[in-house]
């Protein structure tokens, strides 16, 4: 075999391989901040070069290494020397942990490639939708289609079954949407909820979205609970539901199998 060749397969063999994922899933995130920053603001994800955003000087290539150079200059600019936000290295470092659970649990194959993808989108719509309310069409339709491709690449779920989670998702959120619109008198959710529980479903199928919404909801409501408990908000404060769905698509993307067969231990005895 060519060296060059040999050198790839020995990636795809652990150890290397999960620590291989954990490095690429770094870098990916700090593609990911760009996207977080400039998609809400209609800016292209490809150019220009990312800028400090106090004194607009370009950020060099050495001081763009995921969460190494965040450390080395102690969370400033390297020109101004203003404050970087700790987000930034958070971001790459979670989505790096991510990639390495996702290659311990499906090891080197297409489905953990598949995976890892989906995983940073959802991390990408979640923290879009905590800063802005909002999920872009521009990530949930092409999700959505990225969804349906993946099921035709691997199973499970079958391509039917990707199809009808996603149709089955899109119309119980519209259902829930216009019932609780009725019930308060205003919009409670918008349709890039929708529109997300349909690419979850895509993705991930029927059994799997459902726990993913169900992990999603209930963080929802801890949070909520605990607004209302503290006194910092009400019945109708209003939160962003899809940060909450893409946490629980990522654990069930992590943790899934896991989670069903214990939360089905109860039933089976």
């Amino acid at each position: 075999m060519h060296p060059l060749l040999q050198g790839f397969a020995d990636l795809l063999r652990p150890p290397v391989w999960e620590w291989f994922a954990l490095l690429v899933g770094m870098l990916v995130g700090s593609f990911a901040n760009v996207c977080i920053y400039r998609i809400p603001a209609g800016l292209s994800v490809v150019s220009p070069r990312s800028r400090c955003p106090g004194c607009a000087s370009e950020i060099r290539s050495l001081d763009n290494i995921p969460v190494l150079s965040w450390l080395a200059l102690l969370g400033r600019c390297r020109v101004c020397r203003r404050r970087i936000s700790a987000r930034y290295p958070a971001v790459e470092a979670a989505n790096g942990l991510v990639y390495m659970g996702l290659a311990l649990r499906l090891g080197p194959t297409l489905p953990a490639a598949l995976a890892m993808a989906f995983a940073t989108l959802l991390l990408i719509l979640s923290l879009i939708d905590l800063d802005h309310h909002l999920l872009p069409n521009v990530l949930t339709l092409p999700g959505i289609v990225f969804g349906l491709v993946a099921s035709l690449l691997r199973e499970p779920p079958s391509p039917l079954e990707a199809t009808l989670a996603a149709l089955g998702g899109y119309l119980a959120l519209a259902l829930i949407a216009r019932a609780a619109e009725w019930y308060y008198g205003e919009e409670a959710l918008g349709q890039g909820d929708w529109k997300m529980v349909a690419m979850l479903g895509a993705f991930l199928g029927a059994k799997p979205t459902l726990l993913a919404v169900l992990l999603g909801s209930f963080c929802g409501a801890v949070l909520g609970l605990s607004l209302v408990a503290l006194g910092t908000g009400s019945r109708r404060t209003r939160l962003p539901l899809g940060t909450f769905l893409g946490l629980g698509g990522l654990a069930t993307l992590l943790a899934g199998p896991a989670l069903l067969n214990w939360y089905g231990s109860f039933f089976l005895g």
